[in-house]
């Protein structure tokens, strides 16, 4: 399973259920990597898009506690083992959790891949992913020239889980 995310320098990744910054090549580079696609997602993800609706040309799964939560083209499920039992119809390499913080810690042992838009710039936030530079369990793979939207670098990196 891939885990795709944008992160600040210190592995800031939203404050008030918000993206810390909305970069055009990152936007991009996240609705190419998971058109045609599954999904994963918290309920707090699925509401902080547009309309609150699914992305579409993918696969949604949300994940919920809230037995009555209900979203068109979705798929709904309520605990970690329901979410394991709707992964399974899908091939791994496929899967691409896409947030928030919980989901992600959630599933990051799951995971063998992480696309990472790493901004080199520290924003105020109250949602952080784990640091995976300080994990003996990954390592970068691939990474980009240095990118920049008006004063703002920022790097597309891809971590793998060591063997």
């Amino acid at each position: 399973m891939n885990l795709i995310l944008s992160a600040d320098k210190n592995w800031a990744i939203g404050k008030d259920n918000k993206l810390l910054v909305s970069i055009p090549a990152d936007m991009k580079f996240f609705r190419e990597t998971t058109t045609g696609k599954v999904v994963v997602m918290g309920r707090k993800t699925l509401e902080s898009f547009p309309n609150g609706l699914p992305l579409k040309n993918r696969t949604n799964i949300v994940l919920t506690a809230n037995p009555d939560y209900q979203v068109k083209d979705a798929i709904l499920v309520h605990s970690k083992t329901e979410l394991e039992e709707e992964l399974k119809k899908y091939k791994s390499e496929d899967i691409y959790v896409i947030g928030g913080g919980s989901v992600y810690r959630m599933l990051l042992k799951e995971c063998d891949t992480a696309h990472v838009t790493k901004i080199n710039y520290a924003y105020e936030a109250d949602t952080y992913f784990p640091n995976l530079d300080e994990d003996p369990d990954w390592e970068i793979v691939a990474d980009s020239e240095e990118q920049t939207y008006f004063d703002l670098e920022y790097y597309f990196l891809k971590y793998k889980r060591k063997a």
